[in-house]
């Protein structure tokens, strides 16, 4: 089942279409890094309480990092994708979930200098497929400070990377 869920999720990240304008920067100034649809998988997770799937992409610099178990701190330079997707089940295999339609994309971007205030990570979100940027000022951030401080000890990071042999 798993299997069948990233393949799907791999089909729905790829489906954005080509010289697809950029969406406007979040309210904190970060823009949307370009080709994250092409990142490697870094780990999966789901929300039962929101019927979510979430895949977890990670550019390279992030990659290299979970490959090497170094993610307690994250190393600067590292970004991190939540794709978050509606979840429902399969018409051809009703015991499976998979991913329906993309609800919002998050970024977590590391760089302990320029987001000292904000606990060393740059934060945004943009919605939906329109791509709008969530926010009304750029204190929106400490929403996703709230969140995370529940992980402080893990570098404000919820995920555990995948471990593959």
């Amino acid at each position: 089942m798993i299997k069948t869920v990233l393949l799907m999720l791999t089909a729905l990240l790829t489906a954005t279409p080509a010289g697809a304008e950029p969406p406007p920067a979040s309210p904190n100034g970060i823009i949307q890094p370009e080709g994250y649809q092409n990142w490697r998988l870094i780990s999966v997770s789901q929300r039962t309480e929101s019927q979510t799937l979430r895949a977890i992409l990670g550019n390279s610099v992030a990659v290299e990092a979970a490959r090497a178990g170094k993610t307690n701190p994250w190393p600067n330079g590292t970004i991190l994708a939540k794709v978050n997707l509606k979840q429902k089940n399969s018409e051809t295999f009703p015991t499976a979930i998979v991913p329906s339609e993309l609800i919002h994309v998050d970024f977590m971007i590391k760089d302990d200098s320029r987001y000292a205030s904000t606990n060393g990570w740059g934060w945004a979100r943009w919605m939906g497929q329109e791509r709008k940027p969530y926010g009304q000022d750029a204190n929106f951030s400490q929403e996703c400070i709230a969140c995370h401080s529940a992980v402080k000890g893990q570098d404000m990071v919820f995920t555990k990377p995948v471990i593959l042999p």
